[in-house]
């Protein structure tokens, strides 16, 4: 018998008006957030971005860790997990 694991994926989001370029949660987890190179503020990296949407995205199990690092870290508070 095959058992199907059904993946669950963490919704992040940057508020990017908010951000101040301080570069913690490129530090905390470069996989997932990284500068944006016109405006200054972070972004989701386009593997885990979804849509258009520079600030928001999916991540798997394996960046759970970093990305609630970053949310912690963030001195704004302008990054949230869930």
């Amino acid at each position: 018998m095959i058992k199907h694991v059904r993946r669950i994926m963490m919704k992040v989001t940057i508020d990017r008006d908010e951000c101040t370029s301080c570069g913690v949660c490129w530090d905390e987890c470069p996989e997932v957030f990284e500068e944006n190179s016109d405006d200054g503020w972070s972004q989701i990296v386009e593997k885990y971005r979804v849509g258009d949407d520079l600030g928001a995205g999916e991540v798997g199990n394996a960046q759970e860790e970093c990305v609630r690092k970053a949310v912690e870290e963030c001195p704004v508070e302008i990054i949230h997990a869930e």
